[in-house]
């Protein structure tokens, strides 16, 4: 699909990730951009239209899809990261992630699935991480969600091919913005990573790696489980050195 002329729906929009698809959106010519966040007055973009949501309750989702009925694309950006452990942290704090990160992006996608097939079939991009295929200590719960945000969105992608609905994975090692402000590392630019989103949209790709970080981590799956661990310890101890 065009990205030129579509309406896009952007969720998390108000900072970082998503206000730079909502600007890159704006400057290659989408028509319409509904901005949404919890609090809309939060959001600063000059030229989109700001909705209230928050994708962790289904009367808030169902109102945001009855307010942009006209969707094309919808960005599922919109995500947290407690920095909790699976087996010592908080059982609430996962599932507040999960919850999040899973099950908030599935119910959208859910609201918006009959709107996008009316309007010409469309895309979604769902926003995931290299961190779908593996974890780290502090991490544990991210790693769970984002491993199951990737098989909810190759899930949906076979339901939705019918329809015609384009389903993009992006995948991303770590992004400049205040999420990864106390990791001293290359980052990628959020416009460029929206742009790489985009330019997959566009291409009609499945699956987007952003950075080299994704494309590596990727590259070590056919690894053992011993020798992918054992790969990523030097991997994040070049990180940190």
């Amino acid at each position: 699909m065009d990205i030129n002329d579509s309406v896009a729906l952007v969720t998390g929009a108000n900072r970082g990730l998503g206000r730079a698809f909502a600007q890159r959106l704006l400057e290659r010519g989408a028509r319409k951009v509904y901005a949404t966040a919890r609090r809309p007055e939060t959001v600063d973009l000059p030229g989109v239209e700001a909705l209230p949501l928050d994708i962790t309750s289904p009367a808030s989702v169902r109102a945001v899809a009855a307010a942009a009925p006209d969707v094309t694309l919808l960005v599922n950006n919109a995500g947290i990261q407690t920095g909790t452990d699976l087996v010592t942290g908080s059982l609430e704090a996962v599932r507040h992630e999960v919850d999040t990160n899973v099950l908030g992006h599935l119910e959208m996608i859910r609201a918006f699935a009959a709107a996008l097939a009316r309007n010409g079939g469309g895309a979604i991009v769902n926003v995931l991480s290299a961190m779908s295929w593996f974890g780290t200590r502090g991490a544990g719960a991210y790693h769970l969600t984002k491993a199951a945000a990737w098989a909810m969105t190759n899930g949906v992608r076979l339901e939705l091919a019918d329809q015609g609905t384009l389903v993009t994975a992006v995948h991303l090692g770590l992004a400049d913005t205040d999420m990864s402000a106390g990791w001293p590392v290359d980052k990628i630019a959020p416009s460029d990573l929206a742009d790489a989103a985009l330019d997959g949209v566009e291409a009609g790709a499945a699956e987007v790696l952003a950075d080299q970080w994704s494309r590596d981590v990727k590259s070590r799956l056919t690894l053992t489980p011993e020798e992918f661990n054992a790969a990523m310890d030097r991997a994040l101890a070049a990180l940190a050195a």
